[in-house]
């Protein structure tokens, strides 16, 4: 048993929503939770969210999609690598997140207790970058 955690992050890699789903569930269905009520914006994600219905969604009410197509796609889809290269803003703020034991560890049996750590944890690097600038 495990738990996921989808994240939303900014072009600084700061957290901004997050989803918990459970280890098994493939991370395409958090996607409307994620973006929902989000103003206009580019949208940087890796090949696991290639797939029609979420490139539909982002150019409808966000954006632009850069999002790589997958391996076995008929139309290959390509992405600008310079924009591309800001994906990585979400992998260090998962970094940044299991610095915190709790986080990395799931000591929390409960789900709404969980998020709540990782909402914490998220405060407190909002206040280190608040700090910084």
């Amino acid at each position: 048993m495990s738990t996921k955690i989808n994240a939303l992050a900014d072009g600084e890699g700061l957290p901004l929503r997050f989803t918990l789903a459970a280890g098994q569930v493939h991370d395409v269905n958090a996607v409307v939770e994620l973006l929902k009520d989000l103003p206009s914006a580019d949208v940087v994600a890796d090949r696991g969210y290639d797939a029609d219905w979420i490139i539909e969604l982002i150019l409808a009410t966000l954006g632009v999609p850069h999002i790589p197509g997958r391996q076995n796609r008929d139309e290959p889809r390509s992405v600008d690598p310079e924009i591309y290269r800001g994906r990585n803003q979400i992998e260090r703020l998962f970094c940044k997140l299991k610095q915190f034991r709790r986080i990395a560890t799931r000591y929390e049996k409960l789900a709404r207790n969980y998020l709540a750590a990782v909402s914490l944890a998220a405060t407190k690097l909002w206040a280190r970058f608040e700090s910084t600038t």
